[in-house]
């Protein structure tokens, strides 16, 4: 029998991260929670992994992702002393057929474990705009068949009925619905002949179906698959020569990232979408600031934070006209924006009292919306010790809650029966957490 031989490669990239063996362990738990993997390692599977034995497959990727968070760099399986695994199924190097791959994976739900092992990637190189205006090499003309405005109207319309179905029921059922249109429709458009007028604005209208489609996968906490339409969404803007859709997608990415714990990510990406739009009207500035105060409150950096939702601030009032639909910005979505900077600074009641004003500003359209922002109110009114406001606001989110198809309500329902558990002699906390029961078997 041969002799096990320890893995000198990561104990080199562990001393490098200077974390100590649990501290891996906790982080790669981290990121298999991210991907849907649950895992509960502690420190002595990493002793196991340093001396040898290798971790499962799908546990490697976990383990790579994990040490490149912390190292700012990619991290490949031959740096970590693993050996090569088949890959995930890719597409060809042509855009528009990862376009259609991409969204087959998405719309087939037979397909779709394939495609949700992908992880979201904090190392992931962001294209600048120089980097993709204008290009798309891949799309190919000459077809026999040709397109005029018509078919780009009709891309666009989609993408707006898609989006007010995800406002209102969440994104579990209209993603597969936006795949299925790329796949189908969109793909074949991007084959045709057109003039140039005319493919540049189909590209600028496909990447506004790509950045929804990824804030979708968001939604359902598909955070690797979102990521991929988020990429793609840069890409298209670039050769549509679309500035909007390229700030809005970068600004999504951060919004992600934050979320997610990502913060110094988050603040790079917020500011490189306001890097890119430097023309940017003030509901657009609003829209941007907003996001750049809320990463960098999440990254503890308060004179920032205050400085860029003053601008957001003075930007609003200054807005006279709306955004596209699904990226406009209105003053509850400041509201929204100025509770989390409140609350990252340690502002717990101020923050409940913005995310208050945000609900009372909130257009009853955004059903989904209102799921997770009042589910993160009453959240927050219970940390604060108001619990039986924090159980009226839950039995809010209750009501809305059966008519949202959505990943995000689902986790925030488990939250709350979860956080009122301890409190269950109270009256209020124990009917709740009954319907609660109900609403989620």
């Amino acid at each position: 029998m041969s002799r096990r031989e320890p893995n000198g490669n990561l104990k080199r990239l562990l001393d490098e991260t200077s974390w100590t063996e649990s501290q891996l362990a906790r982080e790669v738990n981290r990121v298999g929670t991210e991907a849907g993997v649950p895992l509960r390692y502690g420190q002595s599977a990493v002793a196991h992994w340093l001396s040898g034995t290798m971790p499962q497959s799908k546990v490697r990727r976990f383990v790579l992702e994990a040490l490149a968070r912390k190292l700012k760099r990619p991290v490949t399986l031959a740096e970590a002393g693993f050996p090569a695994t088949a890959p995930l199924p890719t597409a060809r190097p042509d855009t528009v057929e990862q376009l259609i791959e991409l969204g087959r994976y998405d719309m087939d739900p037979s397909r779709r474990g394939v495609l949700g092992a992908t992880l979201f990637s904090v190392a992931l190189t962001i294209p600048e705009w120089p980097d993709v205006v204008g290009r798309l090499e891949a799309v190919q003309t000459g077809q026999a068949r040709r397109i005029g405005f018509r078919e780009v109207d009709a891309v666009a319309a989609m993408t707006e009925k898609v989006s007010e179905l995800d406002d209102q029921f969440g994104g579990r059922h209209a993603r597969p619905m936006a795949a299925a249109f790329l796949v189908n429709t969109v793909g074949a458009h991007l084959r045709a002949d057109a003039p140039d007028e005319v493919r540049r604005a189909l590209l600028s209208a496909t990447s506004d179906l790509l950045y929804l489609t990824g804030f979708m996968a968001v939604d359902e906490g598909v955070h690797g698959v979102a990521q991929q339409y988020y990429m793609k969404a840069l890409e298209f803007a670039g050769a549509a020569d679309d500035h909007l859709t390229y700030c809005t997608t970068l600004r999504g990415m951060s919004l992600q990232a934050v979320d997610l714990g990502h913060a110094s990510r988050a603040v790079r990406l917020a500011d490189s979408a306001a890097a890119a739009s430097p023309a940017a009207g003030p509901r657009m500035r609003a829209f941007l600031a907003g996001q750049q105060a809320h990463s960098y409150a999440a990254s503890g950096d308060r004179s920032n934070a205050l400085a860029f939702i003053k601008e957001a601030e003075v930007a609003m009032d200054k807005a006279e006209s709306r955004a596209k639909a699904f990226g406009s910005y209105a003053p509850s979505s400041l509201a929204y924006h100025v509770s989390q900077v409140r609350y990252a600074l340690g502002d717990k009641a101020g923050a409940v009292t913005s995310l208050k004003e945000s609900d009372r500003l909130r257009d009853s359209h955004y059903r989904r919306s209102s799921v997770r922002y009042n589910a993160l109110l009453a959240e927050r009114q219970l940390e604060i010790g108001h619990l039986e406001e924090a159980c009226a606001t839950w039995h809010r989110v209750l009501d809305d809650y059966p008519l949202v198809q959505s990943g995000s309500a689902d986790e925030k329902v488990r939250h709350m029966k979860s956080l009122v558990r301890p409190h269950l002699r109270n009256q209020a906390a124990r009917s709740l957490y009954e319907r609660g029961q109900a609403a989620t078997g």
